[in-house]
């Protein structure tokens, strides 16, 4: 009988870290940081995997499977460094007594017709600048009563990507100057100069088509690569957000770093943005707020739920301090 125990526990140890190679996988995909498709897929799940790695390893300690315990808590320590720099990123120091601006981005969903929604959580935000992607049919129908406080809109040519018509918007409290739209490769989105308490701040409504391989492997990296054509006449100041389909330490991440300079709202585990009916700390953030270092931001949470599948997200902006 014992052992028969001992070669039990060896065959659950066995299997056990053969379920742990899973997340290893994932964690090891997303630190080689390679910009090949498989890699970059696999890094897009990394933040909920390293939640269900953390209940994996209390599960086998509970079992006392040290061996399979010791390979869960490397690959749990692996998943912490990939997904560190999307929750962590560099912070600018903000000036305390610096005016604040509020910004309330959402991909409020293409077929989403409940307007009421989409105007409770806006209104909940408080926000001074909005700016939304895959606005259909019903919201445009009603933009009066959907931002009775943001008289000053832009919004973008009608795209069918997503089997029903979805525009951008950028919408302000204050006086904005629209900027003309370029659109290429479905890279759908609305951009306007804002006069801000701030000084005036370039922002941009955007939203990328799904990764490989629902679409071709290069979509989301041409795309990119055409918005940071349109991030130059953004100005100095510039606010970039929307559905990236994409997390921030990923392929397209290092691409809006290296190729406009813009640093990413951090995206904890327990505020991931899609999808919005499975519990945040479960969802991933592919719904980004990428600033320029002109700005500094305050803090990021999300919003009420708006009927769509992606949940609201909400960032303050003050001017950085003075030694900044």
């Amino acid at each position: 009988m014992p052992r028969q125990s001992s070669l039990i526990r060896i065959a659950l140890n066995l299997l056990a870290m053969a379920v742990t190679l899973a997340p290893l996988g994932l964690a090891v995909a997303s630190l080689i940081q390679s910009d090949h498709r498989w890699p970059d897929l696999a890094n897009q799940f990394v933040a909920p995997a390293f939640l269900a790695s953390i209940a994996w390893l209390l599960f086998l300690l509970v079992l006392r499977l040290r061996p399979a315990a010791l390979m869960a808590a490397l690959t749990t320590g692996l998943l912490f460094l990939a997904v560190w720099p999307q929750w962590f990123p560099p912070r600018i120091t903000s000036d305390p007594v610096s005016e604040t601006i509020t910004v309330y981005s959402a991909n409020v969903w293409a077929r989403n017709t409940d307007v009421e929604a989409m105007a409770r959580s806006i209104a909940e935000a408080k926000a001074d600048i909005i700016l939304l992607v895959e606005v259909g049919d019903a919201p445009a129908a009603e933009l009066d009563s959907l931002l009775p406080d943001h008289p000053y809109r832009v919004v973008s040519i009608v795209g069918n990507r997503t089997v029903a018509p979805a525009r951008a918007l950028v919408a302000s409290r204050w006086p904005l100057k629209s900027l003309k739209e370029n659109v290429h490769d479905q890279l759908f989105s609305a951009a306007a100069r804002v006069e801000t308490p701030l000084g005036e701040i370039g922002v941009m409504s955007a939203h990328l088509t799904r990764p490989w391989p629902y679409q071709y492997q290069w979509a989301q990296i041409n795309q990119t690569t055409d918005m940071a054509v349109e991030r130059r006449r953004l100005g100095d100041a510039a606010i970039i957000a929307g559905d990236f389909n994409a997390v921030s330490s990923g392929r397209i991440g290092r691409q809006v770093k290296d190729s406009m300079g813009l640093i990413p709202a951090p995206a904890p585990a327990y505020a991931g943005t899609w999808p919005a009916k499975i519990p945040a700390f479960l969802g991933i953030t592919i719904d980004q707020v990428w600033y320029s270092p002109e700005l500094a931001l305050v803090d990021r949470r999300l919003g009420l739920e708006n009927g769509s599948d992606h949940r609201p997200v909400i960032t303050r902006f003050r001017a950085p301090a003075p030694d900044q």
